[in-house]
């Protein structure tokens, strides 16, 4: 009878501590990344078609692009960075 105790304790508190882990994982992934629009910025220096909030900005200096307007991207105004429930992405 102990034996079974122990066994269903040990069990409860690796599930306890599987539990917290996945709590920490997911609340790290819903940070906010943004309020307003001002927040978000082109993920890559050039031809981006992804947004990312200002800490993840990409260093761009010393980087020429080419001044083509590729398709499916931010170039020439085809789309711009939104914060949609506190997450930067491209429209």
């Amino acid at each position: 009878m102990k034996k079974g105790i122990i066994k269903l304790l040990i069990l409860l508190i690796i599930l306890i501590i599987a539990g917290f882990f996945w709590f920490v994982k997911n609340n790290a992934q819903n940070e906010i990344e943004c309020i307003t629009e001002d927040d978000c910025v082109p993920a890559d220096c050039c031809h981006s078609s992804a947004c990312v909030s200002l800490d993840k900005k990409p260093n761009c200096s010393g980087i020429l692009c080419s001044m083509e307007c590729r398709p499916g991207t931010l170039d020439c105004g085809q789309g711009n960075c939104k914060c949609v429930d506190g997450k930067c992405g491209a429209e």
